[in-house]
C-alpha cells in the first residue's frame, strides 16, 4: 500500500493528519466556519496547533458552536465561566477577545453583507497558490497579512497580529501553502 505524501507539519497524530488531509488549505467560504477558525488561531497564539486541535470540540461547546451572535453577547459572568473550564485554552486574554472579534465580526457582517466577502475581498476571491518545496521556504507573514491584520484591528478584533492573520489565511485557504509533494497541493491543483 502506497503511504500518501503529506506536509511535514502534518506529523503522525491523527487529529493532525485529518485536519491537515481535510481542511488545511481548503477554501472556507461559511462565516460560523470562519469565525471557529479566528477564534482558534487566536487561542493558538504562542501553543502548538495540537494543544488547540485537542481541545476543538471542547471548545465548540464552550462557545455555542462557535455562533458569533451568541459569543458577542457573552458577559462578564460568562467570560468567568469560561475561565474556569479546564478542557479549553483559559487565557484571560484570549478568552475577552473572543467575545471582543465576535461583535466586531457581526459589525463586518452588517457593514459587509457576510465575512467570507469581506475576507476573501483580499485576495479576488480566488486562493493564492505558492509552491513551497520545503516547510523552510514558508513564511510567517506576508505584505498581504500585514495588510489584513491592520485593517481588522482598525475594525476592533484582537489577537489578529500578521503572523496569527497569516496562518488563519492558510488554515481558510485564502493560501495554499501545501508543500509541492504534498498530495493535497496536487489535489487542490487538479
Amino acid at each position: 500500500m502506497c503511504e500518501k505524501t503529506r506536509c511535514a507539519w502534518a506529523g503522525e497524530l491523527p487529529l493532525s493528519i485529518a485536519y491537515h488531509d481535510r481542511e488545511w488549505g481548503r477554501p472556507v467560504r461559511e462565516d460560523n466556519k470562519l469565525f471557529e477558525m479566528l477564534i482558534l488561531e487566536g487561542m493558538q497564539a504562542g501553543l502548538s496547533w495540537n494543544t488547540v486541535l485537542k481541545k476543538r470540540e471542547a471548545f465548540r461547546q464552550a462557545f455555542d458552536g462557535f455562533d458569533p451572535a451568541k459569543v458577542a453577547l457573552y458577559d462578564e459572568a460568562k467570560v468567568q465561566q469560561l475561565l474556569q473550564n479546564k478542557d479549553i485554552i483559559r487565557n484571560r486574554l484570549k478568552v475577552r477577545a473572543a467575545v471582543t472579534n465576535a461583535q466586531a465580526f457581526l459589525k463586518v457582517q452588517e457593514r459587509c453583507g457576510s465575512f467570507h466577502q469581506f475576507l476573501w475581498a483580499y485576495v479576488d476571491d480566488t486562493p493564492i497558490t505558492n509552491h513551497w518545496q520545503k516547510m523552510e521556504e514558508v513564511p510567517p507573514s506576508t505584505p498581504l497579512s500585514d495588510q489584513i491584520s491592520r485593517d481588522l484591528k482598525k475594525l476592533g478584533f484582537k489577537f489578529v497580529g500578521s503572523t496569527i492573520v497569516y496562518a488563519y489565511m492558510q488554515s481558510v485557504g485564502m493560501v495554499n501553502d501545501h508543500l509541492t509533494s504534498c498530495f493535497v497541493y496536487r489535489e487542490m491543483q487538479g
